[in-house]
């Protein structure tokens, strides 16, 4: 186990190295942040207003059940669709960088807008799981919902290559997904100890920031300045985005140095100790 999280480690500095040389990078998921933001908002209305209709149930309950999960369906390939083209405009990005090239911003929007089909595709498949998924949920008892749980990190799994499979390869989105769940399959899977490791860092990383933003406002607070302390919280909250965007770009390049690495060899990502990539994609005993 320790072994695992010292190979997953290792990818973690690495890609951190990549973020490095390619600051950049960090504008593809405040992009996305921004644009899912705007998609919750205009399905906001409408949802709510579902919602409320919801309590006539006794009346017309299955026809408002139906248009419930219509519009959630929309929402959720609305909201996969804009998480998954600017995840491909990372990841986009990155493989120009394990090519030895030098990545713009618009080279990954190019890269992107190149698979606005398969994306397309990829969301409307991962909003059908979604839909199903939550609605089994809501039909089962505390251990069925245990269960369907256990099912939705299993597709989480089973799906992390699909976007780094769509940029590099012109296959439809069925093909990316079992491309993906037969890549890992191969694997001890360090991908996943990887990410975990990368969410209790930050983890960590994120409560440091509150713990020492609340010890910066009280200091602030203590001098009576109104400007200190709205001074004090803008850079407590800035730190806390700026960290979930670095978590956000690291897990792109992360997922598209794997997948090169699966499917070229150790040499085939620039700027990655091979070594660690070897070792995370060592084969099962």
């Amino acid at each position: 186990m320790f072994d695992r999280l010292s190979r997953s480690w290792h990818l973690v500095k690495a890609s951190w190295a990549v973020l490095k040389q390619d600051q950049q990078l960090l504008v593809f998921p405040l992009i996305s942040a921004i644009a899912a933001l705007l998609v919750v908002a205009s399905f906001a209305l409408p949802l709510l207003g579902l919602g409320a209709i919801d309590g006539l149930s006794d009346r017309g309950g299955s026809a408002v059940s139906m248009a419930t999960y219509f519009v959630g369906f929309l929402f959720y390939v609305s909201l996969y669709f804009v998480i998954f083209f600017f995840n491909a405009a990372l990841v986009g990005a990155a493989m120009i960088r394990f090519d030895g090239g030098v990545p713009t911003v618009r080279d990954g929007l190019r890269v992107a807008s190149s698979k606005l089909g398969s994306i397309l595709g990829y969301a409307i498949i991962a909003a059908t799981v979604g839909v199903v998924l939550r609605a089994i949920q809501e039909r089962v008892g505390f251990i069925g919902r245990m269960i369907v749980g256990l099912l939705g990190v299993g597709w989480t799994v089973a799906t992390y290559l699909v976007v780094p499979i769509l940029v590099s390869r012109d296959i439809g989105p069925i093909e990316a997904v079992k491309e993906s769940a037969t890549t890992l399959k191969k694997t001890w899977g360090e991908n996943v100890v990887g990410q975990a490791g990368m969410g209790v860092a930050f983890a960590l990383i994120h409560c440091l920031i509150v713990v020492f933003g609340i010890m910066l406002v009280v200091a602030a607070a203590t001098t009576g300045s109104g400007a200190l302390i709205g001074l004090a919280v803008f850079a407590v909250v800035a730190g806390v985005i700026l960290a979930a965007l670095v978590q956000a770009a690291l897990g792109g390049i992360y997922a598209a140095a794997l997948y090169r690495y699966a499917t070229q060899g150790g040499s085939a990502s620039n700027g990655f100790d091979s070594n660690a990539l070897q070792m995370a994609f060592a084969p099962k005993a």
